[in-house]
């Protein structure tokens, strides 16, 4: 069963508590391209508390840990905009 937009925030609203969450499925723009035969395309934009004090790659990875289980399920590229509360 491939990936949702709706399984990823799902799964980031359970992992993260994020105070906002968008998440946005932009395979449709991708048509054509070598990657979509592999999977889905994502945006995701984040702002949760966990990502307080965290570098930009370590809030990434914080993200990526919370799809494990859903990757392997399609999700080819996933773009991320992670902030923490007050970030700008």
């Amino acid at each position: 069963m491939a990936v949702s937009a709706q399984d990823i925030e799902s799964a980031l609203r359970i992992a993260l508590a994020p105070d906002s969450l968008s998440v946005r499925d932009d395979s449709h723009l991708h048509a054509g391209h070598a990657g979509a035969r592999e999977g889905r395309h994502f945006s995701v934009a984040i702002v949760s508390g966990r990502f307080n004090g965290l570098s930009r790659l370590a809030r990434h990875r914080l993200v990526y840990d919370s799809l494990h289980d859903l990757i392997p399920r399609g999700i080819h590229a996933l773009a991320i905009d992670a902030r923490a509360p007050g970030d700008h």
